[in-house]
């Protein structure tokens, strides 16, 4: 079933600047009643995990590209999942940035001060207790990728257009814990991506483009 609400591409944003990109942030979310169905709120007395993502969008001659992880498989939360950079906040982190920015050089190897902070998505929250700050960042090449063979099982890279056409998302559903939820899902060269990173990727996608 793919019965998610339309979004019109405007041809601006195939510019994919960093300034446009941050100019598409700064768009309100959309109204309550426009919330896309696959988001979640926490029961209260939900144990809450404050976390946060990077968003890496890398600048490359064939187009802007999406970097994202594999999670090796041996994970307890979302073992084997394809996922952006991410993890707990730490009290040490002065902010959401901060945490975002140490766990890509954590997870990936690539230093915090390679990326240009271009502003966050809407806050999305998943029914094991996670409650996460997505962060987009700009690289701009060359840099080195050194996974951490712990936690990172395999870093690619994927078109960012093909996540901004609002076509290739599916609308799919299970149970959990006595309950229907939907999920999104947006297979792209033989790789599945769902859950919360096709969830976060769709906002991306609603952002930067007229609703």
């Amino acid at each position: 079933m793919n019965d998610l609400p339309q979004t019109v591409l405007t041809p601006g944003v195939f510019r994919l600047s960093p300034d446009a990109i941050r100019t598409g942030l700064q768009r309100p979310p959309p109204p309550p009643e426009e919330q896309d169905l696959h988001m979640i709120s926490l029961k209260e007395g939900t144990r809450v995990v404050d976390a946060a993502v990077l968003v890496p969008l890398v600048n490359r001659p064939q187009g802007v590209q999406l970097l994202l992880t594999q999670r090796t498989a041996h994970l307890r939360d979302h073992g084997g999942q394809v996922s952006f950079p991410g993890g707990r906040v730490e009290p040490e982190d002065p902010d959401r940035e901060a945490t975002a920015l140490r766990e890509m050089e954590e997870e990936v190897g690539i230093a915090a001060g390679r990326v240009q902070l271009l502003g966050r998505l809407p806050g999305y929250e998943i029914p094991s207790g996670f409650r996460i700050t997505p962060v987009v960042g700009w690289l701009e090449p060359p840099f080195e990728v050194v996974p951490d063979a712990f936690e990172v099982a395999d870093v690619f890279e994927a078109p960012l257009t093909h996540f901004l056409d609002p076509a290739n998302y599916q609308r799919r559903e299970y149970r959990f814990r006595g309950r229907h939820r939907h999920y999104l899902a947006i297979p792209w060269a033989g790789r599945y991506i769902w859950g919360a990173t096709a969830g976060m990727l769709y906002s991306l996608c609603r952002m930067l483009n007229d609703r």
